[in-house]
């Protein structure tokens, strides 16, 4: 590929970032990023092993626990020790908004715009053998994708994958229930889950893979779940049982986050690849007025309204987008800020030691090529307010 300092970018996306206030000499770093891979805990004593078979040193992130880099130019998925789970793909600006989280043992976690998978799997990572991750997306194919990721890296056990809209998701978390306790003669409850589907799922699978829409009576659909995520044994009322809006504060996630779509420009090895395949093609995905548009400000700011009202009270939301512009990151995040009294835009502590600067709203952070070699990413960690404590900021 020709370098991306040599890149002609479209008199369109050039537009695009003059409005925005976006230097294009931002897009000449492309080459210069590292790739980043995270070992799967447990296998730290097979660095040699790893390095050999992708002929190159895995260099330590030290500001970010289990996280190597390596040159740009090097390829891991042939690799035995990619192959066979040691190892995934995602870049330490990404694991920074999953390690911002402060996820603990026991969580309950949702991550509302779930796939491809990698920060999912990070954050079941950081579970340990505690706690339930659910996801959720709105497309079928790369909901697959993030199955097939889980089932990879042995952590599908106690994950639920939604397809669904993240701006009206609603299944608050389940508890593991002992499967006799809700057997009823009258109504199947889940079985465990297998690939291998009746005849009359398959069919309607195939038919929904030919058009990759959301169901079409706006209820979320289960596609996948682990054996210890608490789905087995509950019956469809169960799983999808609607809460009080006061419910949440007790009954909602502890964690959640919400990597909202946006238009993609600060990731620069995604903008490089528009090359290949076409400028008409960024016009399309990335361009599009509605895309740039208040359409897409408005769902990110709905995702985010609805990431924060499935949040227990004291619970961490952390908003992020791989975008550079303030309109889909700051602005989203002050109006969000004004209009919920429980909300409360909090420090990053451990960000003292990342390679990142502040964002236009104090306490919230940006990683970019220049300053932090990593993709382009707006981070902002916000705490749930226990009632008591809401109540005073409105006096």
């Amino acid at each position: 590929m020709e370098e991306t300092s040599k890149l002609q970018l479209p008199e369109t996306f050039l537009s695009f970032l003059e409005a925005n206030g976006l230097d294009p000499s931002i897009y000449t770093h492309g080459n210069s990023i590292p790739r980043y891979v995270r070992l799967k805990p447990g296998f730290e004593d097979a660095l040699e092993e790893i390095e050999s078979q992708i002929n190159c040193k895995l260099d330590k992130v030290n500001w970010l626990p289990g996280f190597y880099s390596i040159p740009p130019d090097v390829h891991i998925a042939r690799s035995k020790a990619y192959q066979q789970g040691m190892m995934y793909g995602i870049d330490a600006a990404s694991g920074a908004a999953v390690s911002a989280l402060g996820i603990s043992p026991g969580d309950h976690v949702l991550d509302l715009c779930a796939a491809p998978g990698a920060k999912l799997c990070m954050m079941l990572d950081l579970l340990g053998d505690k706690g339930t991750a659910t996801g959720v997306d709105v497309a079928r194919h790369r909901l697959a994708a993030c199955r097939t990721m889980l089932l990879k890296y042995g952590l599908a056990e106690r994950t639920r994958l939604f397809l669904a809209d993240g701006t009206t998701f609603s299944v608050p978390p389940t508890t593991n229930l002992p499967c006799d306790s809700c057997v009823d003669d009258h109504e199947d409850t889940f079985k465990q889950w297998t690939s291998r589907r009746p005849y009359k799922e398959r069919k309607q699978e195939a038919k929904a893979r030919k058009n990759p829409v959301l169901p079409q009576n706006g209820q979320p659909e289960i596609i996948f779940y682990g054996q210890g995520s608490g789905v087995i044994g509950l019956k469809k009322k169960e799983l999808y049982r609607s809460l009080d809006q006061d419910d949440y504060a007790y009954c909602g996630y502890d964690k959640v986050l919400v990597d909202a779509e946006c238009t993609h420009d600060g990731s620069i090895k995604h903008i490089q690849k528009f090359e290949q395949w076409g400028w008409t093609t960024l016009e399309r995905r990335v361009l599009d007025a509605e895309r740039t548009g208040r359409n897409l400000s408005a769902l990110q700011l709905n995702l985010l309204r609805n990431g924060f009202r499935l949040l227990k009270e004291a619970g961490t939301l952390v908003y992020s987008t791989c975008s550079l512009t303030h309109a889909q990151n700051e602005d989203v995040v002050d109006q969000f800020l004004a209009e919920n009294s429980s909300a409360e835009l909090q420090e990053i502590e451990m960000a003292k030691d990342w390679p990142c600067r502040s964002g236009r709203t104090p306490k919230t952070l940006r990683f970019d090529p220049s300053t932090s070699a990593t993709s382009g990413l707006f981070v902002a960690k916000i705490r749930k307010l226990p009632s008591n404590e809401a109540k005073k900021n409105v006096l």
